[in-house]
């Protein structure tokens, strides 16, 4: 059975994307086969992530929600760019980008998109893929595309730095997560500062959402120094951020 997992922020720069593509890679590791969506349309890029560039990307998410091609076309495997031979058994890991050139990221602006295909490529990818996990990275925010991902998926993951607008905005898409009666919702505190008390910061932040915290993440320089260049598990395997990783990896897989 597969599993859907939306990975979401209220507000852009919490690392949201950075998230979901090291938590992808890790499950990947572990034997499963696993697709990132990035439906994030109107600011891409987890795609920068595992070294695309505009000329790589010949058919996108965009494609398919305009009807150009089969959602399938625009899933690219990533798995030996990425893992080599880390990778267990079977393991797989499919990217599918949305476009990054300026006229179609206008378009959407502009047009919009039909946003209920979204869910039958959701489907066509776990079918076509034999997919065990099916990531997606939303868009910050709240808004149609973001409501769709949360019905469907199994488990929200809510990525939110220690500062006062992002608690208060996710506040209000933790209230729509429970009317729409999803299962099971996971917190990620990113971006901590050196010295904050972690133990008091984590408990306010479950105390607040009556939610779990699955993920305390530091604030690094190697993270900023690698500049989304490559994946941070794979170049700092036993640094305390992808320590703290590990939980959130073992909610996802619970």
């Amino acid at each position: 059975m597969s599993k859907t997992i939306s990975i979401h922020s209220f507000r852009g720069g919490t690392g949201k994307s950075n998230t979901t593509a090291n938590l992808s890679v890790m499950l990947a590791r572990k034997g499963f086969r696993v697709a990132i969506v990035d439906t994030d349309i109107q600011s891409p890029g987890v795609h920068v992530l595992f070294g695309f560039d505009e000329e790589q990307i010949t058919h996108s998410l965009n494609d398919y929600l305009w009807g150009k091609s089969e959602i399938d076309k625009a899933a690219y495997d990533v798995t030996d760019r990425i893992l080599g031979e880390n990778a267990e058994g079977t393991g797989r890991l499919f990217l599918v980008p949305a476009s990054i050139k300026s006229g179609e990221i206008g378009r959407v602006l502009k047009d919009g998109y039909d946003v209920g295909l979204l869910n039958d490529g959701f489907r066509t990818l776990i079918q076509k893929l034999d997919l065990d996990y099916l990531m997606i990275d939303t868009h910050p925010g709240v808004n149609e595309e973001t409501l769709l991902s949360i019905i469907i998926s199994d488990m929200l993951i809510l990525v939110l730095r220690p500062d006062s607008q992002d608690f208060q905005g996710t506040s209000v898409t933790l209230e729509l997560a429970r009317r729409l009666e999803v299962e099971k919702i996971g917190l990620i505190v990113n971006k901590i500062p050196p010295g904050m008390d972690r133990v008091r910061l984590k408990q306010k932040v479950e105390a607040s959402y009556d939610a779990k915290v699955v993920a305390m993440l530091p604030l690094n320089n190697e993270i900023v120094h690698l500049a989304s260049s490559a994946i941070f598990v794979d170049r700092f395997p036993e640094h305390p951020f992808t320590q703290e990783l590990e939980f959130a990896l073992l909610a996802v897989m619970e």
